[in-house]
């Protein structure tokens, strides 16, 4: 186990990396506009944050110690196929959940 003291001062420590990072933006860029390469890049930030979050507990999740569970995996498959071809996050979460219901119920 982490001693008190060292878990409170990495806390702190993401805590001032954190509010740095976002104060550089809106603190002292404030209404200048940012180039139009950086807000391109800007634009993919959430694309890229969300399978990175979803993907682990998708594929090795917790209630079953880490194994793959067949129901998510293929929940997983239809929530991007759908959301592939209908290019709506909505459709794809809402196939993707009630599929997943649907076969944790069958399975």
């Amino acid at each position: 186990m982490t001693d008190k003291i060292d878990l409170w001062i990495v806390i702190a420590a993401l805590g001032l990396g954190s509010f740095g990072m976002r104060f550089v933006f809106l603190g002292l860029i404030k209404d200048k506009p940012l180039p139009d390469w950086m807000t391109r890049h800007l634009r993919y930030t959430a694309v890229a944050l969300l399978p990175a979050l979803v993907t682990p507990l998708a594929v090795w999740p917790d209630s079953t110690g880490g194994a793959a569970d067949p129901a998510r995996l293929v929940a997983a498959c239809v929530a991007v196929g759908t959301g592939y071809f209908t290019k709506s996050v909505f459709w794809g979460m809402g196939a993707g959940g009630g599929l997943f219901i649907s076969l944790r119920f069958i399975l």
